[in-house]
């Protein structure tokens, strides 16, 4: 495996994980991986559906970072475990957001869409009544409204994270018809030195490549874009580095050489 740092992943801290830390540590170690990254949600003010907590999607941050200290100490001869942090975006946070960054020493920030104009794209209701590609259309046009508000994070999360759950998926997207919306997103990035990720956890839904898709790495590659982040986006152990070679491989015929991992929110680059 040419990639050894995985630095997208949730644990119990998490709503959606019921994976203790340490077995996340473990696997990571067993796979052979030399840096993971935990980047717990934190998705403020999220839409909850009826029966879930209104605070599933937030981490307590300094029981988080208690427990990440712990074992960092503990097997920092095997591995290098960072403090990482996924910020659910939403444009009426910026403030809250920024304050939120700003208090935590966090070696690594994923912004990351998870709602799109108080709507989540994983409900059925975000795509009734319109065209599939509305609505992937207005969940682009608004990354780059959230870009523009706030900016304190390293990297973009899964980019086209929309497309698992429209009606048809990536069955008939076709990025020329989204391409404005893109290249408006990848060039905010650039301009402002933000990188986006490499989530692989678009295998895994069936969608037959990672998020974003080839197209828009391309696109990125082309626009000058070079900071990229890869992340199996695991809440399990036996998700960690899931489909890594895949990425590895298509990272190289699209022309990028190296990967980052972030430290102290600041990049290092390593080769494919």
């Amino acid at each position: 495996m040419a990639i050894l740092a995985d630095c997208h992943m949730h644990s119990s801290f998490s709503g959606d994980s019921n994976a203790s830390m340490e077995s996340m540590i473990l696997k990571g170690i067993e796979l052979g991986l030399k840096e993971m990254c935990f980047t717990e949600h934190q998705d403020f003010d999220f839409i909850y559906v009826d029966g879930e907590p209104e605070d599933y999607f937030e981490v307590n941050t300094d029981s988080y970072l208690y427990e990440l200290l712990k074992y960092r100490e503990k097997y920092k001869d095997k591995i290098s475990v960072s403090f990482g942090i996924e910020l659910g975006m939403q444009s009426h946070l910026s403030r809250k957001l920024a304050a939120y960054s700003k208090n935590h020493d966090f070696d690594f920030i994923i912004a990351s869409s998870h709602l799109c104009n108080r709507k989540d794209p994983y409900l059925k209701e975000f795509f009734e009544g319109r065209p599939e590609k509305e609505g992937y259309h207005e969940y682009f046009q608004y990354i780059s409204e959230c870009i523009r508000s706030f900016q304190n994070f390293d990297v973009y999360g899964h980019l086209d994270y929309v497309l698992r759950y429209g009606p048809t998926r990536n069955e008939n997207f076709s990025f020329g018809e989204y391409k404005e919306d893109i290249d408006k997103i990848l060039t905010l990035l650039i301009d402002n030195g933000k990188g986006i990720e490499v989530n692989s956890s678009g295998f895994s839904y069936g969608l037959g490549a990672p998020h974003p898709c080839r197209e828009i790495l391309l696109r990125y590659k082309e626009l000058g874009g070079e900071i990229l982040t890869i992340g199996s986006d695991a809440h399990s152990p036996e998700r960690i580095a899931a489909d890594f070679d895949k990425v590895s491989d298509l990272l190289t015929t699209c022309g990028f050489t190296h990967y980052c991992v972030f430290k102290n929110r600041m990049p290092e680059y390593y080769r494919i």
